[in-house]
């Protein structure tokens, strides 16, 4: 099924999706690499505000490539999640609502998604200028020094995502190699 969704998240909205759903995101999302996660779990353990509000927030990872003469953003494909996975269970039990990357995560996050009724989106890999073109508008918010990996505010526009683990903990991945294993 597709759907239009927008960001941030402030209902139940998410609890609707499952696995294999194609979603349009619409509003704000940020943009996190490890480098980043890493400084606002330290930012937390010493007591400090993260830089933007996590409730109900989505984060992208992507470390974008500096934009071309006239265009807001460059090319913005997903990289891979796993290394944010020791990172994701804290700030989803703060509110984070949807991550988006590409490839499994770990069972702490799959657990962390069910109980925070939060999603794991996949942006498709490989179509970075294509997915770039959703962007409207892009800011850094926090730690400009890290570059590409400077955590930044999008604001986005029918921004192509599918559900790969939604609020029940289905994961696409899984269900997608029992569907075509051979026996």
């Amino acid at each position: 099924m597709e759907f239009y969704l927008n960001s941030p998240i402030k209902d139940d909205s998410l609890e609707k999706l499952n696995i294999g759903d194609r979603v349009y995101l619409n509003g704000v999302i940020y943009t996190a690499r490890d480098s980043a996660h890493k400084r606002m779990i330290d930012a937390l353990d010493e007591g400090k505000e993260l830089p933007f509000e996590i409730a109900g927030s989505v984060i992208y990872y992507v470390g974008p490539t500096p934009a071309r003469p006239g265009n807001v953003i460059g090319s913005a494909g997903p990289t891979t999640s796993y290394r944010m996975d020791k990172y994701a269970p804290r700030l989803l039990d703060l509110g984070l609502k949807g991550m988006i990357g590409k490839g499994n995560r770990s069972d702490d996050v799959i657990r962390s998604i069910v109980k925070n009724k939060a999603v794991y989106f996949a942006a498709t890999g490989g179509v970075g200028a294509l997915i770039s073109k959703c962007i409207v508008k892009s800011e850094v918010i926090a730690f400009e020094e890290l570059g590409p990996e400077a955590i930044r505010r999008l604001e986005v526009k029918n921004f192509p995502v599918i559900v790969v683990i939604d609020t029940n903990g289905k994961n696409l991945y899984e269900e997608g190699i029992k569907k075509y294993k051979i026996a």
